[in-house]
């Protein structure tokens, strides 16, 4: 935004007010369950909401306080919420803006668990949802119903690797008066910003990119101030997925080096897309980055950088697939992605196993593939641990 400092810088300074905590250097961690009133007068005025200020943490600490205002920030955005885990996160905010007999309307691929809550959602409390291929504009349009409520996107989509042209997405759902959510976990808010394109409510899984280190499980979300006070006091507060002092004060630690971290994913993600997209081994490789893909225009045009994932596809299935995950000796056969190691694992049969098969395959989820998180090690280093495990039978 205008007239405001560069995003690296940000990121280490942010909105975090020194003075305001006795000049120290690093955000404190208030690590307490509740916080005692004057008198009985000002306990009752900050129930009331006719005075600020903590109450329990519940219902808001400040060292979360320190990092919703950071993500607000950073995703250009009125007001931020914390959340115990992405999942928390990416319930509190649809609940909060559905009810019986509303429709989602979803991308097609899409987290396993996020896939799982929307299943739950339709069969228990009747939210219906279509996931749907947003890559034609006109299917979009077709797609949004009178009761939808929501359109939620994940872009890179996890772990295809597709991507959604927001501005497409955001512009049809615009003339409905549906409001727009965004998955941004993939890209952190250092690669995309997607309210700067007109999205209405932008979410994060913390524990990827922004944490870095792989030792927090944590969501975020950002957006219009009115929807994220609404949200707070009802769904998150409510259903009581908040987050702990520690956890933010760890995220807050992790955002300082967001830059110079997704900048060496991104680095070493390139390189080992093109040792992968040579070897014999491997059939196809799909990343943002590839100049030979359709949607490598659009990858420019909405993303900062490609990102540090890659999906590419091993010769001979499921099978062989985890036999290359089996002659690994460095690289982490693990879920979740965004840390210093990398790592590298099976959707089929792990983050999407709960996906019945047909879908999975309608997704492009396909048996021999494999999902790999660029880490920080050397990447000539990361390139012979998967050449030798890419070794021929």
């Amino acid at each position: 935004m205008k007239g405001k400092r560069s995003l690296e810088t940000r990121l280490i300074h942010g909105t975090y007010d020194r003075e305001r905590h006795h000049g120290s250097l690093t955000p404190p961690i208030y690590q307490t369950s509740t916080f005692s009133f004057a008198s009985a007068e000002q306990g009752e005025a900050r129930f009331a909401g006719d005075e600020s200020g903590y109450i329990y943490s519940r219902l808001g600490n400040p060292t979360v306080d320190i990092l919703e205002k950071a993500i607000a920030d950073l995703e250009n955005a009125e007001a931020g919420a914390a959340f115990s885990s992405g999942m928390a996160a990416v319930s509190s905010v649809l609940l909060a803006l559905v009810r019986s007999g509303d429709h989602i309307l979803v991308s097609e691929g899409v987290y396993g668990c996020t896939y799982g809550f929307l299943e739950m959602a339709r069969d228990r409390y009747n939210i219906d949802y279509d996931l749907i291929d947003m890559s034609d504009e006109e299917t979009v349009r077709k797609g949004i119903r009178e009761n939808t409520k929501a359109v939620y996107v994940e872009t890179p989509i996890n772990p295809t690797m597709k991507l959604i042209d927001l501005d497409m997405v955001i512009r049809v759902a615009k003339e409905k008066g549906v409001t727009v959510v965004v998955d941004n976990t993939f890209c952190s808010p250092y690669l995309q910003q997607p309210l700067d394109l007109g999205a209405d409510v932008v979410i994060h899984s913390a524990t990827k990119y922004i944490c870095g280190h792989g030792d927090v499980i944590a969501g975020l979300a950002a957006g219009k101030a009115e929807f994220i006070q609404e949200m707070k006091m009802t769904t998150l507060k409510d259903m009581g997925g908040v987050m702990a002092p520690f956890d933010a004060w760890l995220l807050l630690r992790g955002l300082k080096t967001l830059s110079v971290r997704m900048d060496r994913h991104c680095r070493n993600a390139e390189f080992l897309f093109h040792k992968l997209k040579e070897h014999p081994e491997v059939s196809s490789v799909v990343y943002p980055g590839d100049p030979s893909s359709s949607q490598y225009e659009l990858a420019s045009r909405q993303m900062r950088q490609p990102g540090g994932l890659i999906t590419f596809e091993v010769r001979g299935g499921k099978e062989e697939a985890q036999k290359v995950l089996n002659r690994l000796k460095m690289a982490q056969v693990a879920v979740s992605l965004g840390d210093a190691e990398t790592l590298i694992q099976h959707p089929a049969s792990m983050t999407h196993a709960v996906v019945p098969k047909e879908k999975r395959m309608t997704m492009g989820i396909t048996e021999g593939m494999l999902r790999l998180s660029a880490g920080l090690e050397n990447p000539q280093d990361i390139w012979e641990d998967l050449a030798q495990a890419l070794k021929q039978q």
